[in-house]
């Protein structure tokens, strides 16, 4: 999903790209690398010197990737999918990060999970797309799920019990380095803006989040008040996020959009929503005092109340 920002100010709201801001009277700094496999971009503000800062919160990007990206065959997370099931010793802060990760599991019912590797291979999400023969999910579901993610703090270890099972990041690594990008730049205003996940602080900012048809056309706008701004969606990569309860890729119905004072609980919240759908999600949305918004194909979008408190504008079709 496509999220636009600026800063608010007395002016009226003008839509553009992520982090290109208007003049502001503080010294600024803005870095816009390759990272995760996609575009990271960084705009610090106040005093001090804001290259050092931003050289930080990159160099936290990059260590949290090279630790933790399965991409990357020599991480320590590929190291744990590789080992067929044998302890793989790994630092505290992954460690306490997949214990996250599993309580996250528990705390939405199921709907996002942190071990579904398996299941990505066997649908090909991360080579365009594949349908696998009845078998072979079959085994994949066996080998899929956070029941399978055994960690042990006092021996500083992780292991998998299923051979084939393995640890899938993408639904919560971006916004992890987020959070811990922001620590690193240790500045007083900023905005991080990782593939179309924000983070911003210090500042009211302004976000729109896109229609799930078209990506170039602001759906709904609402200021982030420190606070991370999480989308999912099927608009870009096709049906490539997973019910982890039944194996399959969900139906693509629209997107959602979550917002949360941590970019973690954003990232987590925003998959776990779209797994649980327009009708389930919002309900639980609403039990769970979560902001998120959901953006059907129809031109229903459905807030909860938390989202709605923080007093969205709501742009409609017709009108533009």
């Amino acid at each position: 999903m496509r999220l636009i920002l600026m800063f608010v100010s007395g002016l009226p709201f003008l839509l553009v790209p992520a982090v290109a801001m208007v003049q502001v009277a503080v010294p600024t700094q803005d870095r816009r690398v390759l990272a995760m496999g996609t575009e990271l971009r960084v705009h610090l503000e106040g005093p001090g010197d804001l290259v050092r800062a931003s050289e930080a919160a990159l160099a936290e990007a990059t260590r949290i990737e090279a630790a933790c990206s399965t991409w990357n065959p020599v991480s320590s997370w590929s190291r744990l999918n590789a080992a067929q099931g044998r302890p793989v010793a790994l630092d505290r802060e992954w460690l306490d990060l997949l214990d996250q990760m599993k309580a996250w599991q528990f705390r939405t019912d199921g709907a996002f999970d942190p071990a579904l590797m398996a299941l990505m291979r066997a649908w090909g999400i991360r080579e365009g797309g594949k349908l696998p023969d009845p078998q072979a999910l079959a085994a994949a579901r066996r080998s899929s799920g956070a029941r399978l993610l055994i960690t042990d703090a006092a021996a500083g270890t992780a292991r998998l019990t299923q051979p084939d099972a393995g640890v899938e990041e993408g639904g919560f690594l971006k916004g992890y380095a987020l959070d811990r990008m922001r620590r690193a730049a240790a500045v007083p205003a900023g905005i991080l803006d990782f593939g179309g996940q924000l983070l911003a602080w210090g500042r009211p900012v302004s976000a729109s989040v896109a229609d799930p048809l078209d990506r170039e056309r602001p759906r709904i706008t609402v200021v982030l008040r420190d606070a991370s701004l999480s989308g999912s969606g099927t608009s870009e990569r096709g049906r490539h996020i997973l019910d982890p309860r039944t194996g399959e890729p969900c139906p693509a119905w629209g997107s959602t959009a979550v917002v949360a004072a941590d970019a973690l609980t954003a990232d987590v919240l925003s998959t776990a929503l779209y797994v649980l759908g327009p009708d389930a999600g919002p309900a639980w949305a609403e039990r769970q005092g979560v902001a998120a918004a959901f953006l059907l194909h129809d031109g229903t979008v459905r807030m909860s109340p938390a989202f709605r408190s923080l007093h969205p504008t709501l742009i409609p079709r017709e009108s533009r």
